[in-house]
């Protein structure tokens, strides 16, 4: 009865242990891409970013066309303030601009193509300032990492642009929605640091280089490149949900014992009428298996789990039995290179704490791991249960 009462105290307190665990937090990494996984919300002034970048532009569109690239190239600067709400999606907001070369036909004798700078003295000046969305498509497609060293990043968004005039009134400011795309290349120099490269396409009205004739668009090419400065917390936590289908079976184990309990509970304490028998001395027992369950990615064996490597101990020390240990990984996360190493190192963990807190001599204790090849709960719905080392004693 005894035996049963301490039985029924322990996966007491092993359920309890898990209930009180929301989540498990994995910060800065994830085992699975990361549009599989759930991140804990981040606080708002976490993960912002603040960007300074420099390079080119050329306006295209109308009679720019029939100049070199090199002849439309301009200096082009910009900032951006944003905030990244998981690993994959973000939000900023850009304001980029300089000198925008233009060209248009005069008519002298011979048709020629004339520079505004050329003909006016100055070139005009534009300023776009726009949203974005941004997408982390190497965050989203492959498992999240805060310390990748190159991202690809997509973006879009909208705005509105504005274009200097040069003092006549046949050449006024002229304005216009503006439609951005492009993509974002940051390449990781540290924590807070990155260098990026950037490419922009720009979508005006047909007004917008004070030419009409007939095109859809005038359009602005863009290259820059910056630096990335993070602010506030720069990584994010991965959560994992709890596992209520180990919750419910220990609950029907607890179930299960209180049952035994009760029936024990009915018989008598005392037998005086009864025969004495002598005690039998069992010199050696079967083997004893038990289990040591993990988290996600983790070889940290978790405090509920002691008992398990503490009644393994007890027994082989008592029988004066070896003790052979054997990790897992299951199979749904992680790729099989990564797991097998993953169960070795659960298996050394649960091997050390058996030498070392519980004087197990390590001639006594044999070590395996299997990675993912081998399942002891099957891939169905219980396949995090193989997240585990199988403790076995033997003869």
């Amino acid at each position: 009865m005894k035996i049963k009462v301490l039985l029924l105290a322990f996966v007491c307190v092993t359920v309890v242990s898990l209930s009180a665990q929301e989540y498990q937090p994995q910060v800065g990494f994830s085992t699975e891409n990361g549009s599989k996984v759930n991140f804990k919300k981040n606080k708002a002034g976490d993960n912002v970013f603040i960007s300074l970048g420099g390079g080119a532009s050329a306006l295209f569109g109308d009679y720019n066309g029939d100049a070199s690239i090199g002849d439309r190239l301009s200096w082009a600067a910009s900032i951006a303030i944003g905030k990244w709400y998981t690993p994959y999606i973000g939000w900023r907001m850009k304001f980029d601009g300089g000198p925008v070369k233009n060209y248009y036909y005069t008519f002298t004798g011979t048709r020629t193509l004339t520079d505004w700078n050329e003909a006016y003295g100055s070139n005009p000046y534009y300023g776009n300032l726009h949203a974005d969305i941004l997408w982390d498509i190497t965050n989203y497609w492959a498992p999240y990492n805060e310390k990748k060293v190159v991202r690809f990043i997509p973006f879009a968004g909208i705005g509105y642009s504005v274009r200097s005039g040069i003092g006549s009134y046949l050449f006024k400011r002229t304005e216009s929605p503006s439609v951005n795309l492009g993509i974002n290349i940051p390449f990781r120099l540290g924590e807070r640091v990155d260098l990026f490269l950037e490419g922009q396409y720009t979508l005006l009205n047909e007004a917008f280089n004070r030419i009409d004739i007939g095109h859809e668009e005038d359009r602005i090419f863009q290259g820059l490149i910056g630096l990335n400065f993070k602010l506030g917390r720069t990584n994010f936590e991965v959560i994992e949900p709890m596992d209520y289908d180990l919750l419910n079976d220990l609950n029907s184990q607890i179930n299960a014992l209180r049952a035994q309990n009760d029936e024990l509970s009915k018989r008598p304490k005392s037998c005086p009428e009864c025969p004495k028998v002598a005690p039998v001395v069992e010199e050696s027992r079967e083997s004893l298996k038990n289990v040591v369950f993990f988290r996600l990615n983790s070889s940290v064996i978790d405090k509920n789990q002691e008992g398990n490597i503490y009644n393994t101990s007890e027994y082989a020390k008592k029988y004066n039995l070896p003790v052979k240990v054997v990790g897992y990984a299951d199979k749904k996360t992680g790729n099989a290179d990564y797991n097998y190493g993953l169960s070795e190192r659960r298996a050394r963990a649960v091997a050390k704490r058996l030498t070392e807190k519980y004087g197990i001599p390590t001639e006594k204790i044999s070590i395996e791991w299997k990675g993912d090849t081998q399942q002891p709960y099957g891939e169905g719905e219980h396949y995090q249960w193989n997240r585990l080392v199988i403790m076995d004693t033997n003869d």
